[in-house]
């Protein structure tokens, strides 16, 4: 009699036996997620029983790394990846995207929680009690969110920066912010703000007399929450501008990267997360509208009429320095500096316009930022 010969399914032929087939059958399904195909079904195939294969958990790994590798070279920063991933996968996905970026060389070992014992894949599985499918759609999904990632301008290299930031200086902008955003009464929330405001230019102006020559550009990332994303962009671009700095949105991502040097970059990231609080805040206890197109419009207004402000106060520091005619050449040259990185960094900037399409939420908005009167506290 011949040799009776047995039939496999299909599916089994397919399936990967070694780590290293694992992680390509990973990353083959992982870039079809990423252009929008479901993962779950080649998952299952990948592990169709109770017990997660150790070859499977040693593939991700593999995958893992290749993919993470490019993501870091792109300049994405853990906490750019925390962001991005809120908004584009669910919480199994984001935490094991984030359990692989610690895992990479180079992350700060405190960001590992689990042992060298077993494979990380089957530990996180058992964390998130997770069947081998649930884990490995999860893993799927998250390299191929991960692939989906540009490459960016990594935050701190446009040029090294030379100094680390006056922490004591900016506890101090903390502390009146933090009691403006706390505040139950406008008036006094308004003078606050102007105070920080006030407090950060004046340490500004005297940081740049004392420095031998400009300083050099840094940039980093402030990332925003919907809605209202186009015109929340608006209000970090004039705090930017009004602190000597230069900012770009990305309208795909959600956030908007600003270029100057190291103080004014956290003066900025600062002073725009608590006027977007107070502008929320004025903007839903606002009676007169409850519609998106009162709110947006009431946000553009707000952030037009703040960085006038801004830019008035500015200027009246300048103008009240002890030494203006030797402190305006220096301020100058550091606008070249950061202009010329900012150039470097984004060769072909688009300038677009916000619509607004309530007269009444424009009105509002500037009447809020009309009673912060920003620059006008003088101590």
């Amino acid at each position: 009699m011949g040799k009776q010969k047995r039939r496999i399914p299909a599916e089994e032929t397919a399936r990967p036996r070694t780590a290293e087939e694992f992680g390509d059958a990973l990353l083959a399904a992982a870039y079809e997620t990423a252009r929008g195909v479901r993962g779950a079904a080649r998952a299952k195939q990948l592990a169709p029983d109770l017990d997660l294969p150790a070859e499977a958990a040693d593939g991700a790994r593999l995958a893992g790394h290749q993919v993470i590798s490019r993501v870091r070279r792109g300049g994405w920063l853990p906490e750019d990846v925390d962001q991005a991933a809120r908004r584009r996968v669910d919480e199994f996905a984001r935490s094991y995207a984030l359990d692989t970026l610690a895992a990479d060389a180079g992350q700060c070992e405190t960001a590992r929680w689990w042992t060298e014992s077993e494979p990380h894949l089957t530990q996180w599985a058992a964390k998130h009690i997770l069947t081998p499918a649930e884990a490995l759609t999860s893993v799927i999904e998250a390299l191929g969110f991960l692939m989906t990632l540009p490459a960016l301008v990594p935050p701190g290299t446009a040029t090294p920066a030379r100094h680390t930031v006056d922490e004591k200086k900016l506890s101090r902008v903390r502390a009146l912010l933090a009691k403006a955003e706390s505040s139950s009464f406008p008036e006094e929330a308004e003078a606050l703000s102007a105070k920080a405001q006030e407090l950060m230019t004046r340490h500004a102006l005297d940081r740049v007399l004392i420095e031998a020559g400009p300083e050099l550009p840094a940039s980093r990332r402030i990332w925003l929450d919907t809605p209202y994303v186009d015109a929340k962009s608006l209000l970090v671009h004039v705090v930017a501008k009004a602190n000597r700095c230069r900012a770009v949105y990305d309208s795909r991502w959600d956030f908007v990267t600003i270029v100057g040097d190291e103080d004014d970059l956290a003066a900025v990231a600062l002073l725009t997360t608590s006027l977007l609080v107070q502008a929320t805040r004025a903007m839903i206890a606002d009676p007169a509208g409850r519609d998106r197109a009162f709110r947006k419009s009431f946000l553009v207004s707000y952030a037009t009429r703040i960085g006038e402000r801004l830019d008035q106060a500015a200027e009246a520091t300048i103008a009240e320095s002890p030494d203006p005619d030797r402190l305006l050449p220096v301020l100058a040259s550091h606008d070249l500096a950061v202009e010329s990185a900012f150039t470097t960094l984004f060769p072909a900037v688009v300038s677009k316009s916000v619509t607004v399409r309530s007269p009444e939420g424009w009105h509002a908005g500037r009447s809020a930022a009309d009673r912060a009167r920003l620059g006008e506290t003088r101590s």
